[in-house]
């Protein structure tokens, strides 16, 4: 299946949108020329804040959008249609004393005026700070890093692995206990926003519905996604995190809708329209994250797979499991159907099946993180005699993860953990060998983060709780919202997974619900708490 329009498709998406390759590229980088452009800024152009991501030996990306009316419903944050000049710097102290990088970018309307701004020449494994300026309006200062020299090996790098925040399900209180923690790196594993519309139907916050009605429906547009994504991003917690350290992505599928593959619309959407969809969410996902510029989408095609090093104590690999996935078996997301087992199927596509195992051979890394959209390990669906499994997660794709686990062990891969969300619940697995055999060899770790605010308070189990717990290589399952902070080290990994007791209302505790420890060489959980 492709994932992209051939090249003639490509320039009628672009000539349908306005949107040229020069426009593309201005936001990119640094502008061509010292003068200012565009005149007087509107004032507070920094409402949706600042970020910093994929953060390298000698830089990172620096991002902010100027939007000083995040919520106009025209979804250009209140921004005259004009470029503007957004200047940078990058300090070694928090005062900004000692600044040792300046620049400037044009911040495009093309790219709803957003900037991604990519740092190189600093030094590795070193705390940085950073802020913009647009004509008078000096935005946040932020904290990043850059990743360690590739021929170290750290004593430890600090993380945390989000996913899933329905705004419109809960408040963000995880992030702003996040923001508490003295984290390194922040993995997102998907569904940075939600493309349903928000109705009374879906408002779960124990508050009036504030939004007016360009809200109320499902977004199709560029300048629905742009909304949508403003709307979100106006959390203090999200902001905080953001503004904390640098963040890696990936996507799930509700970037876009629902349950896609590849060019397949659960709601029976053309491919070619769907493709055309799939292009303004690319485009508005890009435009709001602190992506680098190959990043940028081509119509419908993006470049999300990636690979990051923290020296040799990680090795980072972000998965795509959307844009290349095949089909649903005869359509159905959850059956036992023969389809699935087809040898040839595929959740990450042949290209990327190959960019994967080519650097797992390669890696000299301790530890080989993956981080996926959806959880690894085999589920059985199904708690009595029969067999059940979800299509959406990797059980719909047992010959690719059977390939997967070839080549942990054709490469000597010791210490794989797959970093995984989607289900809004958190759940610690074993990666088994034979998974009909609970005494088979445990070949690498699953981590599955719960929801940052999807589905609402939840509670410490559900009524899925017995169906994932009868599969005996899970060795925990908890229904509230929440994060998964990690700390790991040449010879450990421990993974806490951190819960708030209520997103309805703001201010809730966060607790620890369970604490493991994955010792290198030998891969499984040992739980602590």
């Amino acid at each position: 299946m492709s994932s992209s329009l051939p090249a003639a498709g490509r320039r009628s998406f672009l000539t349908l949108t306005g949107v040229s390759a020069a426009a593309f590229a201005v936001g990119t980088g640094h502008a061509a020329a010292d003068e200012t452009v565009g005149g007087k800024v509107p004032a507070d152009p920094f409402g949706l804040g600042i970020a910093s991501g994929d953060p390298q030996p000698d830089g990172f990306v620096l991002w902010t959008r100027l939007a000083p009316r995040p919520l106009e419903a025209d979804g250009h944050g209140g921004m005259p249609p004009r470029p503007y000049t957004v200047r940078y710097e990058v300090a070694e102290d928090e005062a900004f004393t000692r600044v040792v990088k300046r620049g400037q970018a044009i911040a495009t309307p093309e790219l709803a005026h957003s900037v991604h701004v990519e740092v190189h020449g600093l030094r590795p494994g070193r705390e940085y700070f950073y802020r913009f300026r647009a004509g008078g309006e000096l935005s946040p200062a932020g904290r990043t890093r850059t990743a360690p020299d590739p021929r170290s090996t750290p004593a430890r790098l600090r993380f945390a692995t989000a996913s899933c925040q329905a705004w419109y399900h809960g408040h963000f209180t995880a992030y702003q206990h996040m923001a508490a923690e003295d984290l390194d790196l922040v993995l997102f594993l998907g569904d940075y926003i939600y493309e349903y519309g928000i109705t009374k139907s879906n408002w779960w916050r124990q508050e009036p519905l504030p939004l007016g009605p360009e809200h109320g429906v499902e977004i199709n547009t560029l300048e629905q996604h742009r909304l949508r994504y403003a709307l979100f991003k106006t959390d203090e917690h999200l902001q905080a995190v953001h503004a904390l350290a640098p963040w890696l992505f990936t996507t799930d599928d509700h970037e876009v809708q629902n349950n896609h593959a590849g060019d397949w619309s659960e709601t029976g959407v053309p491919p070619a329209d769907f493709l055309r969809r799939r292009a303004v969410a690319y485009r508005a996902f890009y435009e709001h994250l602190p992506l680098r510029g190959a990043m940028l989408p081509d119509g419908p095609a993006m470049a999300l797979y990636h690979r990051r090093h923290w020296g040799r104590l990680a090795q980072i690999d972000m998965l795509d499991n959307r844009q290349y996935r095949d089909t649903y078996p005869a359509g159905a997301v959850i059956d036992n159907s023969p389809e699935r087992l087809d040898p040839r199927r595929s959740i990450l596509g042949a290209e990327q099946e190959r960019w994967l195992y080519d650097g797992l051979r390669r890696s000299d890394a301790v530890w080989n993180l993956l981080g996926s959209g959806v959880v690894m390990a085999q589920i059985d669906r199904d708690t009595g005699a029969g067999e059940l499994y979800s299509n959406d997660m990797w059980d719909g794709f047992p010959a690719n993860r059977d390939r997967l686990f070839a080549a942990f062990r054709r490469h000597g891969i010791a210490n794989p953990v797959v970093l995984s969300g989607d289900i809004h619940r958190h759940v610690a697995a074993e990666l088994k060998a034979d998974w009909k055999d609970p005494g088979s060899a445990t070949i690498g770790t699953e981590l599955v983060t719960g929801s940052i605010g999807s589905d609402g308070d939840g509670g410490e189990t559900d009524s899925t709780g017995p169906l994932w717990l009868s599969n005996p290589h899970v060795k925990l399952y908890n229904a509230r919202r929440g994060y998964v902070s990690c700390t790991l080290t040449p010879k450990t990994l421990t993974s806490e997974y951190r819960t708030v007791a209520y997103v309805s209302r703001p201010g809730a505790p966060v607790a620890t619900a369970a604490r493991f420890v994955t010792e290198a060489g030998r891969p499984g959980l040992n739980r602590e708490v």
